[in-house]
């Protein structure tokens, strides 16, 4: 599968579709191996942080999630020719669940999101099999229970939604203790579908202004969408 180099952070040249498919591949490999959803904030984010750039470059498929990796993309020659966002890849995987038989865990988000997005989810998708649930808020002692749950459960798939660079860490750490075919980080997956965030309108979806409206409905997210324009002159800077 090509890769666009954005900064030294190798994603998936991928569709939707792409996407999916290349996740069930790596569920049938049974093998612990993490999916990166990348956007723009996090691929700046590892041009300072070593450790999260390695493990974004060692994961089994990085897709643009995001505008602006897209943008990065085909601005630096290569031909990315949609987003593939962590929600929506989410969403998918989780309508074929059922179909395939697989298992998930919902780990991440303040007390009781998990939770409600786990009802959402059995409400959606008919027959899901959502085998554990277990909020973000963790000290030491509590962290080796969750593994221990996720171990105990077995699912195929687990969902975690503990910001970034966090959750991409965790994640990486824990993927042999933990067992699990396939782990995604998802920031604020669970919050959307709790009804605790509301997601952008498709028409800003479509026009690629779905950042705007998080930086509407976040305020407290002004300062880190201030990214956004540094990443897109450290993208031309880069280029050759």
């Amino acid at each position: 599968m090509e890769k666009a180099d954005i900064l030294g952070v190798k994603v998936d040249i991928v569709t939707m579709d792409e996407a999916v498919a290349a996740s069930c591949s790596i569920i049938e490999e049974r093998e612990p191996k993490m999916i990166v959803t990348a956007n723009a904030e996090m691929i700046l984010r590892a041009t300072e942080d070593a450790e999260l750039k390695s493990i974004l470059n060692s994961a089994a498929l990085v897709v643009p999630d995001g505008a602006g990796a897209v943008w990065a993309a085909n601005t630096l020659g290569y031909e990315m020719k949609e987003r593939v966002a962590g929600y929506d890849l989410a969403q998918n995987i989780m309508a074929i669940a059922p179909k395939l038989g697989l298992k998930l865990y919902f780990f991440g988000s303040a007390p009781g999101v998990a939770e409600k997005a786990k009802i959402k989810a059995e409400s959606l998708y008919e027959g899901i099999e959502i085998v554990g649930v277990h909020d973000g808020f963790f000290d030491e002692e509590e962290e080796k229970r969750i593994i221990e749950d996720i171990r105990e459960k077995k699912p195929d798939v687990l969902f975690a939604c503990l910001g970034v660079p966090k959750q991409e860490k965790w994640l990486f750490e824990r993927q042999s203790e933990t067992g699990v075919p396939l782990a995604m980080g998802l920031g604020g997956t669970f919050d959307v579908m709790a009804g605790v965030m509301k997601r952008a309108p498709l028409w800003m979806q479509k026009a690629k202004l779905e950042w705007l409206f998080r930086g509407m409905m976040q305020p407290s997210r002004i300062g880190r969408l201030m990214a956004l324009p540094k990443f897109a002159i450290e993208v031309l800077k880069s280029k050759k």
